[in-house]
């Protein structure tokens, strides 16, 4: 695990500069920072062939910088919450949580346009919260009831929102589904980008070698995203992997290794792979280097094949809240009233919303086929039950 725990005196690196601006507008009573912009040094990209990478400089606004930090709160806040209901067997099943991942999610979401779109695995409950959907919908879907973004019937490995392709169950399976939805991108010519993440636990299956030949044969504006958390399951990558330069797995087809733990690192990262992509290049692969902290699922207390202490250095040197809280205070885009304040905000938001994912009902029998079909031509729909057919009936909205 040498590889994914650096010595702190890496982590400290890096020289930042602040710009002087007016103070934030805001309706908070908390104190206002003073700077309007600042600077960061990023830790170096490694680059597979490509022969410029990302901005290793990366400048922030006081505006974004508390944007971001309340995204990586409800992401973090979220996962606390889905724990506590998974141990008071309120969610039941499995359940795979995102702690320790969030500046993956949240730095990408930053750089993304409104046309982009993403498929991930089944750690995916912020992400579901990112592309749009409500921490009601997502802890709702959680715990079975009808306020769920699906309805209750998906639970925690199947959350679907705009543009969000889900939650998938089968490891490595929305790997060459994303490449489809890549293709659908230039297929229509709509100018979007399709970022399909996976674990490196599923970087050896051939499905992805397999969606990678397509991508590049065909130069789909694709991204395959390699979410490094160190552990497939129990087994560390350099256990299950012989090579775990996963950045350069696609061969032929250029990548970036991305410190995963840095939310300005991520972004910056993102916005080059939209600028590849929309231009025509085809398609990269990016591998974010981080760390769960949690076990693989909930199931699993995830102390078996690695020491506690592990866990501890990584929260005390590399954890991605911890850190860029640090970088914001230290540069005065946020002062610490203003981080207390989003704090209670954010605690009492998901708060709020796990009492009513406790409270909501259940859908109705009636709803067992419901929505199987956009456009339905046949609502008579086969069952298990021999001579005992299902109507088909819509319930979700629709665009």
């Amino acid at each position: 695990m040498s590889k994914i725990i650096p010595s702190v005196a890496k982590l400290l690196a890096g020289n930042t500069v602040t710009k002087v601006g007016a103070p934030v507008a805001t309706t908070s009573s908390a104190k206002y920072s003073t700077k309007s912009e600042a600077s960061f040094e990023i830790k170096p990209f490694k680059l597979h062939k490509l022969e410029k990478g990302p901005a290793t400089t990366a400048t922030l606004t006081s505006e974004d910088a508390l944007k971001l930090y309340e995204q990586l709160a409800i992401l973090r806040r979220i996962e606390t919450a889905s724990g506590n209901l998974y141990r008071e067997k309120i969610i039941r099943g499995f359940c795979h949580l995102y702690s320790g991942q969030e500046a993956v999610a949240v730095g990408m979401r930053a750089a993304m346009r409104d046309i982009d779109t993403v498929i991930t695995a089944y750690r995916c409950h912020g992400w579901t919260y990112l592309m749009g959907a409500s921490v009601v919908g997502v802890l709702s879907e959680l715990t079975g009831r009808r306020t769920g973004v699906s309805r209750g019937k998906g639970g925690s490995m199947h959350l679907y929102a705009k543009n969000f392709y889900g939650g998938n169950g089968i490891v490595g399976a929305q790997v060459p589904l994303g490449a489809g939805i890549g293709f659908a991108h230039k297929y229509k010519g709509d100018g979007g980008v399709n970022f399909a993440l996976y674990g490196d636990g599923a970087a050896n299956q051939g499905q992805l070698f397999e969606a990678y030949n397509m991508a590049k044969l065909w130069d789909l504006p694709c991204v395959f995203v390699c979410e490094n958390n160190g552990y497939g399951m129990g087994t560390s990558m350099e256990r299950a992997s012989a090579s775990t330069d996963y950045y350069s797995r696609g061969d032929y087809i250029p990548g970036i290794w991305v410190d995963g733990m840095d939310v300005l690192a991520t972004r910056e990262a993102t916005k080059f792979c939209i600028d590849w992509c929309t231009s025509g290049k085809g398609p990269l692969v990016m591998e974010m280097e981080t760390y769960r902290y949690s076990g693989h699922s909930m199931s699993d207390p995830g102390t078996s094949y690695r020491t506690r202490d592990e866990i501890q250095e990584v929260r005390q040197t590399r954890d991605p809240i911890t850190s860029y809280k640090d970088k914001i205070l230290s540069n005065e885009l946020a002062t610490p009233d203003q981080l207390k304040e989003i704090d209670a905000k954010v605690r009492q938001e998901v708060d709020d919303a796990t009492k009513q994912a406790k409270a909501e009902p259940e859908i109705g029998i009636e709803e067992l086929a419901g929505d199987i079909y956009v456009d339905c031509i046949d609502p008579v729909i086969r069952g298990v039950i021999p001579n005992a057919p299902l109507q088909h009936i819509s319930v979700a909205q629709r665009n």
